[in-house]
């Protein structure tokens, strides 16, 4: 019936297969989202031979992995913007902007946390 939600394991097979449809339509469309799962694909296992740790190769990790989570959530909030129309609109450019400046503070991170668990 129309408007009712799959529930259970279909719902899961589902979501899996829109997540996955994401991943392959950032690679296809994005240059910034290809080149830093490539900077994470080179970084991982660097992770893992400099982190003494299980918490330093936790943090190592999961900041790389933040930076392709906040590049996604970028590229979604660009095409919506563009979605929405093409003509200049502060609004559009500030939301823009943010999603942009979000990238660069990930990016940010990444480098402050590799210093601080590598040479703090």
């Amino acid at each position: 019936m129309y408007g009712e939600k799959e529930t259970g394991l279909r719902r899961i097979v589902n979501a899996a297969g829109y997540s996955w449809a994401g991943l392959k339509a950032a690679w296809r469309t994005e240059a910034a989202f290809r080149q830093e799962v490539l900077l994470v694909l080179l970084l991982l296992p660097l992770a893992m031979v400099l982190g003494h740790t299980g918490v330093e190769r936790a943090l190592l990790i999961s900041a790389c992995l933040v930076v392709v989570v906040v590049e996604l959530l970028n590229s979604a909030l660009e095409a919506v913007v563009d979605r929405i129309g093409t003509e200049h609109h502060p609004l559009a450019g500030a939301a823009k902007d943010m999603g942009s400046a979000a990238v660069l503070i990930s990016l940010i991170m990444v480098v402050l946390v590799w210093l601080l668990v590598l040479f703090g």
